[in-house]
């Protein structure tokens, strides 16, 4: 996407960032209204806090790539558009600030870095936790999370992870030989190690393990690719297990139909790993 919709940018360096960070004067006035509205919920449930903050973004535009900006990796903060990982990285950043009692949007930034960035740090391109095995394995150490997804009947799994390196063509940022170089190691990294995964047929007789505001990802048969989509676990009246998630048919918004019927029209499917958040400080 190009800077241009952005507006306004807002680009500036502060004691919290080693890089600049993109925001619009409409995304901050965004930061400001929700904080407000959202600081009125009243539970302590963890999940039900991450539930209800995901419904606030209900009918945000799916937007892809937001975070492609420029020539430098910056700490990109858009409300106005989000695709799946965007979508679950904001949720669980309005989410902690509530827990922690704040609601400046210094905190917000600080919290946003830790979660989307290897070990909680910006330090270029490859430092972004581009692979959701990662995203979840990295913010599980960071103690922010749990993969839960042995606990509700998953199975290990290893599996060798080089999408990117493979699609070069479409990451513009590995055009780059520092940044494809870093990728390259963190792939062989990764596929040196294994992760679990609920299969796609054992889903339903264990749904009922799954909370609402677990997060879950969508693994798949795709080669050199671990997960294809991501989004939260949500109940509804029916006792059914749904995924809210920024759907890239246009929307943030709820499966119509139960996950377990939701993944029979997703090819190359093989099943979710799940996490869940946990009510920890992501001020390092």
């Amino acid at each position: 996407m190009k800077a241009s919709i952005f507006g306004i940018m807002m680009l500036y360096t502060s004691l919290l960032f080693s890089q600049a960070l993109v925001c619009s004067e409409e995304d901050k006035k965004t930061f400001e209204t929700k904080m407000m509205e959202l600081q009125a919920l009243e539970n302590n449930d963890t999940g039900i806090i991450i539930k209800e903050v995901g419904l606030s973004f209900m009918g945000t535009p799916y937007v892809a790539k937001t975070l492609e900006i420029g020539d430098e990796e910056a700490l990109v903060i858009n409300f106005q558009g989000l695709d799946c990982t965007t979508y679950v990285e904001n949720t669980l950043a309005f989410s902690n600030l509530l827990f922690l009692g704040k609601s400046d949007f210094d905190s917000f930034t600080n919290v946003l870095e830790n979660i989307r960035y290897r070990d909680g740090k910006l330090n270029g391109y490859a430092s972004r936790l581009h692979y959701f095995s990662e995203w979840i394995s990295n913010n599980q150490k960071m103690g922010y999370l749990k993969d839960i997804t042995k606990e509700v009947g998953g199975e290990n799994f290893q599996k060798n992870i080089n999408f990117m390196s493979t699609h070069r063509d479409l990451y513009p940022f590995l055009e780059d030989e520092k940044n494809y170089e870093e990728i390259l190691s963190s792939e062989k990294i990764l596929s040196e190690k294994s992760f679990y995964v609920l299969k796609t047929a054992k889903i339903y007789e264990n749904e009922k393990k799954i909370k609402d505001g677990d997060i879950i990802a969508l693994t798949t048969s795709i080669k050199g690719l671990d997960v294809t989509h991501t989004g939260l676990a949500i109940f509804k009246e029916d006792g059914r297990l749904y995924l809210l998630h920024a759907s890239s048919s246009g929307k943030v918004t709820v499966t119509n139909e139960p996950l377990t019927d939701y993944l029979k029209g997703i090819k190359n499917n093989t099943g979710i790993t799940v996490a869940r958040p946990l009510k920890n400080s992501f001020f390092k």
